[in-house]
């Protein structure tokens, strides 16, 4: 794996949607959990031969050819077994996503769950039949029909892989293991100037995280569904962890060298980032505090324009094949989709790092979702903050 590669794709997760917009005015179509109503589209019935074609748009590391390494290529195959001749376009951020996939010059984009909502409600993309993805079938459970890829069961995109949010320190620096995120949220944190934190406005959700915990009065069920008052609240942390942040990363060069430097030695990380610094031989370790995790699961989804649909289909079977699936995951640094996938990893520990298939620890992440105004934890009584005020909020806190 080429680190400057891997860079690009850890920096691509670092930003989310810009605006808050999950509101639709179509009529008719299936009402989901989160209150706003999904446009009526089909989903295809059944598969054709392929089109011959394929615009693909991706996070870099997600749809490689080889020609930024030779040894590194999952679409090469995918052209000779079905045709379709692949176009890759790769994106920043998912603000970028979504305006690109408006223009209608993509069949199939990558999405994060910060901007999956925004791509369903305003009839961007269209619902799948998962029936005409065979290897749909051994996606883990718990990745199916989730808020952010789902309107009342049903699935909008094929899950690709996923990966936590963890709380990172330097074990010569740290002696005694933290086991709550407070060590990088409380004023009286003894690493005071020492504290890194994520750069973007969804790290919003980790603080309300701890809140929810800390602070069960607020009545925060959900970090990504905040009234104006539990905002407040997760802004007002914010602020005072401020006081004892060294600098924020969004990229992954920028954690590691202040690891390396003892700028920073505690603050959130994924565990990608965690394994490069151990091999670098900076001294860390990584945990799941009490209180839980943020994180991301992505999710491949159709355009509802495609003049491509059935290359579409069979590039969702594809990237979520086991010997595709594998190749991405190790590549990129998450956990793959697909559980077959392990035994195809050229480290035979990937998966066990990056807690492949453990339920138990998946249920620990809340998974980054579009904070919209009708709130993602079923209230009614209440509006909450879409991620316009979030980008706001954000400001402020960095001053």
């Amino acid at each position: 794996m080429k680190k400057l590669t891997l860079l690009v794709g850890l920096s691509a997760l670092t930003l989310v949607a810009a605006s808050c917009g999950t509101s639709d005015d179509s009529s008719g179509g299936a009402q989901s959990d989160a209150g706003f109503t999904a446009p009526d589209l089909p989903k295809l019935d059944k598969l054709g031969a392929g089109e011959g074609k394929l615009s693909v748009l991706a996070w870099p590391g997600y749809a490689e050819d080889g020609s930024n390494d030779p040894k590194v290529d999952w679409v090469s195959s995918f052209e000779k077994k079905t045709g379709c001749q692949v176009t890759v376009k790769t994106f920043g951020t998912s603000d970028e996503a979504v305006s690109l996939m408006k223009t209608g010059q993509y069949d199939v984009v990558s999405a994060s769950g910060d901007a999956s909502l925004r791509l369903i409600a305003g009839g961007v993309v269209e619902p799948v039949n998962t029936d005409l993805v065979p290897n749909y079938s051994d996606v883990y459970p718990f990745l199916k029909d989730r808020p952010w890829n789902s309107v009342k069961g049903q699935m909008y995109g094929i899950p690709h892989g996923y990966g936590a949010n963890l709380l990172m320190w330097r074990t010569d620096k740290v002696t005694t293991p933290p086991t709550s995120w407070s060590a990088v949220f409380e004023a009286d944190s003894p690493y005071k100037g020492k504290v890194t934190a994520y750069d973007s406005p969804i790290y919003i959700a980790d603080a309300a995280m701890y809140l929810m915990a800390k602070k069960p009065d607020l009545g925060i069920k959900n970090p990504y569904a905040l009234d104006d008052t539990q905002l407040q609240a997760a802004v007002d942390l914010l602020k005072q962890q401020k006081t004892l942040v060294s600098e924020y990363w969004s990229d992954y060069l920028k954690e590691v060298q202040a690891f390396t430097s003892g700028n920073s030695v505690i603050g959130t990380t994924w565990q990608v980032i965690a394994n490069v610094a151990t091999g670098e031989k900076v001294p860390v370790q990584v945990t799941v505090p009490t209180e839980g995790v943020t994180g991301w699961s992505d999710t491949w989804m159709l355009s509802a324009t495609s003049k491509n649909k059935n290359c579409g289909y069979l590039w969702m079977d594809h990237i979520v094949s086991p010997e595709a699936n594998a190749a991405v995951a190790e590549y990129f640094g998450e956990s793959p989709a697909n559980g077959k996938a392990c035994a195809l990893t050229a480290d035979k520990t990937h998966c066990t790092t990056f807690h492949a298939g453990d339920q138990a620890y998946s249920e620990k992440i809340w998974y980054w979702t579009t904070p919209i105004e009708q709130c993602l934890d079923g209230r009614t009584d209440v509006k909450c903050t879409d991620y316009g005020k979030w980008t706001q909020a954000w400001t402020q806190i960095k001053g």
